[in-house]
């Protein structure tokens, strides 16, 4: 009985091997488009397209210059939906992101106007300049997909996807995520500097006075949508959640898992990042023309997963150790299945 039972399986998993072989095909051509303007920063494009078909936001970081704004534009464009970009400034307020009632006086009744937060994709640029209350608006429309007015409730667009970025250099006049905030999004990309030969491309890209983010569209939200349906069917064995548990259960009580670094973490992650993670390899498996989750995919989407949902403490701040090295460590010492 349960021979016939694998087969089965194998056959399920086969024939959505060859449903994820095609219907990938237009994100890469997709990240193939945005590689035409894009220079040497494959992995913000690779997470940005996990966070679309995963249905999850990302918080991006990294220093100035490193063409975080440009990247989330360019995708826009490839998947010809709509986007906003929203500048964060500390005099920014709830009503300039999601609208507010205006008065008519013709009408003599208040209507609704409706904020730029009413799109697909949504660049949030430097949203640690904005106080809490704005934060707070965004976050709740982010998780809630709903935005209230007045006495009305809009559904926001979809695919809605959040991209927000924030500079970790400076802190003066900012205002720092909360963890709890933080846990919301589904990925946090750290976005590093370019090695040479890719400086030495966009040297000679960019160096112009005028520059252009001319791409064609490849893709469109249909196509999203009916990817984002193969990704739930996407097969995940029982060893691979375990290890996706572990993992995440490392975070919590390290010392259980052989890990001498209790006294490094402050707050563990939560079961959102559990969810997270097995999504997150869902997406990297279809990506990769794949019906089944390997345990590689979980190690590759382990560190941006996690490394914003765990909160070292003073120790480990004494000790120059970061949630990274944290994460590190763990991935290291989960036996892989």
């Amino acid at each position: 009985m349960s021979t016939v039972a694998d087969r089965k399986t194998h056959a399920q998993i086969n024939e959505l091997t060859e449903q994820a072989k095609i219907c990938s095909e237009p994100f890469q051509r997709l990240l193939d488009e945005v590689g035409r303007v894009i220079v040497g920063q494959s992995k913000l494009m690779h997470r940005m397209l996990i966070g679309l078909l995963g249905n999850g936001h990302l918080l991006i970081e990294g220093v100035p210059g490193l063409a975080k704004t440009t990247a989330v534009a360019t995708l826009a464009k490839g998947i010809d939906t709509g986007f906003q970009r929203l500048q964060f400034t500390p005099d920014l307020l709830p009503a300039d992101l999601l609208g507010t009632l205006v008065y008519r006086p013709q009408d003599q009744k208040f209507v609704v106007q409706k904020g730029p937060i009413f799109s697909n994709l949504i660049l949030a640029d430097e949203i640690n300049r904005a106080p809490a209350k704005v934060q707070s608006a965004l976050l709740e429309a982010m998780q809630e997909r709903q935005v209230t007015i007045g006495s009305e409730t809009f559904p926001l667009d979809d695919p809605f996807l959040v991209m927000a970025t924030q500079n970790p250099v400076e802190q003066e006049g900012t205002y720092p995520l909360p963890e709890a905030q933080m846990d919301r999004f589904m990925l946090k990309v750290v976005v590093e500097y370019p090695n040479r030969g890719e400086e030495l491309e966009i040297l000679s890209r960019m160096s112009k006075t005028q520059n252009s983010l001319d791409i064609n569209a490849v893709t469109s939200p249909r196509e999203i949508t009916r990817a984002r349906g193969l990704v739930d069917e996407i097969y995940v064995d029982g060893k691979v959640q375990e290890y996706i548990v572990d993992m995440v259960m490392a975070t919590r009580k390290p010392s259980d898992y052989g890990l001498p670094i209790d006294e490094l973490i402050e707050y563990g992650a939560s079961p959102r990042a559990t969810i997270n993670l097995t999504l997150a390899g869902k997406v990297n498996a279809f990506l990769h023309g794949r019906g089944y989750v390997i345990p590689q995919d979980i190690k590759d989407m382990a560190l941006d997963v996690l490394r914003h949902r765990v909160v070292v403490s003073y120790e480990a701040e004494a000790e120059d150790k970061t949630s990274d090295d944290i994460v590190r460590a763990i991935v290291d010492q989960i036996p892989v299945p």
